[in-house]
């Protein structure tokens, strides 16, 4: 994924709406968490203390390949440009193991960083998928 950079010089996602639950937040910067650029932190640029964890699924969730219709993700500008995906991490606790929401994905245009949250229309995905490693 090769999205914008801040002055900070961690790639930037700027979404064209705001995520689902972000409260208008459309400025994000992704910071690599481990050395093989799967899992991220998401920052908003606009208030600092927003942060979620994305991780590009296909490690994970090898399976996984939502259909996303072309007239959702127009706003992208993707033209012949293949969509990078991310899904939303939620941590999980002592009690719980860690989940990806795999309803919901992140369509980010690679070459310019524009974003979008899309809501998928089947119940194929979960809105909280355990974690497996593809072998």
């Amino acid at each position: 994924m090769a999205p914008t950079r801040t002055h900070q010089d961690a790639p930037q996602i700027d979404f064209v709406e705001a995520p689902l639950g972000l409260m208008g937040l459309r400025r994000f910067r992704l910071q690599p968490l481990d050395d093989l650029g799967f899992l991220f932190s998401m920052r908003s640029v606009e208030n600092e203390d927003v942060r979620l964890f994305v991780v590009a699924p296909e490690p994970y969730f090898p399976e996984y390949s939502p259909e996303v219709a072309a007239d959702a993700v127009a706003p992208l500008g993707l033209g012949s440009t293949a969509a990078s995906l991310l899904v939303v991490v939620h941590p999980g606790d002592d009690q719980h193991p860690p989940t990806a929401n795999l309803l919901a994905p992140i369509v980010v245009n690679p070459t310019t960083g524009a974003a979008l949250q899309v809501v998928l229309d089947s119940d194929e995905w979960p809105l909280r998928a355990r974690f497996t490693v593809a072998s």
